[in-house]
């Protein structure tokens, strides 16, 4: 089904066939490690010619524990990604927890991304829709996909049809998530660009007591088979070091394989959006 373009900036738009690509730290370290990643990513998006957005937290405020690193919050974390959105050319995407940050964020950001836990929070939503910014709003791990059309109506009554919506899997049983490539499709029918967050959808929330777990090995096997379906973009976390990562370190793609990961899913939507025979 046809969905609407969206455009971003610096030439990246969702919905137009090509496969546009969100990659980055699940939350920033230090200034010295989103650099790297953002220049290494950058520099890769050149080389193949891909559109690209770098995303990296400020905050990860719903953490499973209160010990867990959060990140080095707004003030510095905007500085940060103002920096690389300067210094690399490259749209950047940040979350929003908070309906006051979302006016503060689109400042700096391109993109307001919604975590799936907030999916659901009508003032969040609805001040991130009042900035005028793209909305990247991943799809709660509660909800069904045409759950989301209830959102959207959120979001458009603010006037802002800039809208993405992100699958990031469902919940299955306590502590497991389960990618339905089902929920691909039927969102897409509500007219937006659908983005698959392959890293999140191999978690397991709270599996590791004190933190969430996770397998990332199986991401990019859950990428291809999104970009099969025909998804508007990828959405992956990676990490020069996953192991060390001080979130979500189960679950990211190390840097080392993300082009190997990104040409073959270029190749695959290239086969989806121009089939032969």
């Amino acid at each position: 089904m046809k969905t609407r373009k969206i455009d971003v900036d610096k030439g990246v738009t969702f919905g137009d066939g090509a496969l546009t690509f969100i990659a980055g730290p699940c939350v920033i370290e230090s200034r010295k490690m989103a650099f790297d990643l953002a220049e290494r990513l950058s520099a890769l998006a050149d080389e193949l010619k891909v559109k690209y957005i770098f995303k990296a937290s400020f905050d990860k405020a719903n953490r499973t524990s209160v010990d867990s690193y959060r990140g080095p919050g707004i003030d510095e974390g905007l500085d940060i990604l103002a920096e690389i959105r300067a210094r690399f050319d490259v749209p950047v995407l940040t979350d929003v927890h908070e309906p006051w940050q979302c006016a503060r964020v689109a400042e700096v950001c391109d993109v307001l991304q919604i975590p799936a836990f907030l999916a659901r929070q009508t003032d969040l939503v609805v001040a991130a829709g009042e900035t005028g910014a793209v909305v990247n709003i991943k799809k709660g791990q509660f909800m069904a996909p045409e759950d989301m059309a209830q959102v959207i109506r959120k979001i458009e009554s603010t006037g802002n049809r800039r809208i993405v919506l992100c699958e990031r899997g469902a919940s299955f049983g306590y502590r497991n998530l389960v990618a339905d490539m089902r929920s691909l499709l039927i969102m897409r029918e509500l007219g937006y660009p659908v983005v698959m967050d392959a890293t999140h959808s191999v978690q397991r929330p709270g599996g590791l007591g004190t933190g969430s777990g996770g397998d990332g090995r199986f991401a990019p096997a859950i990428a291809r088979a999104a970009v099969a379906t025909g998804v508007d973009g990828v959405f992956m976390e990676t990490h020069m070091n996953p192991k060390k990562a001080l979130s979500d370190s189960a679950n990211a793609i190390a840097f080392r394989e993300v082009e190997g990961l990104w040409r073959k899913l270029i190749a695959i939507n290239e086969i989806v959006v121009n089939p032969k025979g």
